[in-house]
């Protein structure tokens, strides 16, 4: 698609198609980038979108299990 660039104060801007925008799911927010001669124009991403996806934590087992108290812990040690 061809679109012009347009005066915005002393800045040049381009309008998005609608469409464009949905597809790429940007709203407001935008990242602009130099990628050699190209302008790359990225929705924004919050990070550490999506780490707990799938995460089950009835799944997670006890960690200290193993390292439960026997009452011989200090045997070993000289006070």
């Amino acid at each position: 698609m061809k679109s012009t660039l347009r005066k915005v104060g002393n800045s040049r801007g381009v309008l998005i198609p609608a469409t464009f925008l949905a597809a790429c799911e940007i709203d407001n927010e935008i990242e602009l980038r130099l990628d050699g001669k190209r302008i790359v124009i990225e929705a924004v991403r919050a990070p550490r979108t999506g780490w707990f996806d799938g995460y089950r934590p009835q799944a997670d087992e006890d960690v200290w299990a193993d390292l439960a108290e026997t009452g011989n812990e200090n045997k070993d040690w000289q006070w």
